[in-house]
């Protein structure tokens, strides 16, 4: 197995950091009866609320709410449109509770209408701006350190890791890259239809208003096989829209890794679970139990929360 000599440093030693150790030195040392060659060793991580916050509202919806905003002007019609409306007096909360049509228009109106290239521009211009209200850093910043530790062991111990999010796949690759050591070709996500042109004389993508593939709840294990071709070893997830991949990962024979990142310190970060309208945790919770899947206590399990508090 190869392995730094004290591998996720941000984890309390316990049982939780104690299970990933086992695991990884059954399947990767080469005398093990559990032994999986390189090849098969996959892992998948959701990424809103696994691999960073996704409070009080997922980073994708903020950014696409602060496009609204922006776009208002060209769209005189928004101002007596739901869910804009509610945008842009200043109430979020109205605006998503429309009807679960609301995301969509929201996002069909602020990712469309443009090409691969320029949405990648205005995503990172956005980054590069945007602070997560309570904390007032980068979103990018409000990533989990033990989360990036865990990937770059299993990293070293030749897993390939994978992020499968229900987030835009072109949203997360603008900055996966950069925060995660992860390639672009490493992130499944939820797409849009984009639509081939020549425009100005050169070859462009457009992006169409119009969902293409929605990487949520029993999409997942779909995405999964469709771009990976394999069940993964492990997948780690945090909400009950994580419940179909780890059932699928964790349902096949050998030894498997299921785990759940359990919100729970409501003093470095959040507390929630079956009452949120963000990141909701119950039948997976549930699941959990009965199928042996790992939960990340995050205020038992983990040291520190964010990089930022490594310093501290």
């Amino acid at each position: 197995m190869t392995g730094c000599s004290a591998p996720l440093p941000s984890w309390n030693d316990g049982a939780v950091k104690q299970a990933i150790l086992t695991f990884v030195e059954r399947t990767t040392a080469k005398d093990s009866p559990d032994f999986v060659p390189p090849p098969e060793r996959i892992a998948v991580f959701d990424n809103d609320g696994t691999l960073w916050a996704e409070q009080p509202t997922y980073v994708q919806l903020a950014f696409a709410i602060d496009r609204v905003r922006e776009l208002a002007p060209r769209n005189s019609d928004w101002k007596d449109q739901q869910p804009f409306k509610s945008i842009l007096e200043g109430d979020v909360q109205a605006a998503l509770i429309e009807g679960p049509q609301s995301v969509p228009q929201i996002i069909a109106a602020t990712h469309a209408g443009m090409t691969t290239d320029e949405f990648e521009r205005i995503v990172r211009a956005w980054l590069g701006k945007a602070h997560h209200p309570r904390f007032q850093r980068p979103y990018t910043d409000l990533v989990y350190q033990p989360m990036i530790e865990l990937i770059r062991y299993l990293e070293a111990n030749e897993f390939r890791v994978s992020i499968v999010s229900a987030g835009g796949t072109d949203f997360i690759r603008v900055w996966t890259e950069k925060t995660f050591g992860l390639p672009r070709s490493h992130v499944i996500g939820s797409t849009i239809k984009t639509r081939f042109v020549i425009r100005d004389g050169r070859p462009a993508l457009i992006r169409e208003p119009e969902l293409d593939f929605l990487d949520e709840g029993s999409g997942k294990p779909v995405a999964i096989y469709k771009f990976l071709g394999r069940r993964p070893l492990a997948a780690i997830g945090n909400s009950d829209g994580d419940q179909a991949m780890l059932e699928w990962t964790t349902g096949a024979s050998g030894v498997r890794l299921g785990m759940l990142v359990h919100h729970t310190d409501a003093e470095r970060e959040w507390a929630y679970d079956r009452s949120s309208s963000v990141g909701r945790l119950e039948k997976a919770l549930e699941r959990a139990h009965v199928l042996g899947w790992l939960v990340v206590d995050m205020k038992r399990d983990w040291r520190v929360v964010f990089p930022f508090d490594v310093s501290r």
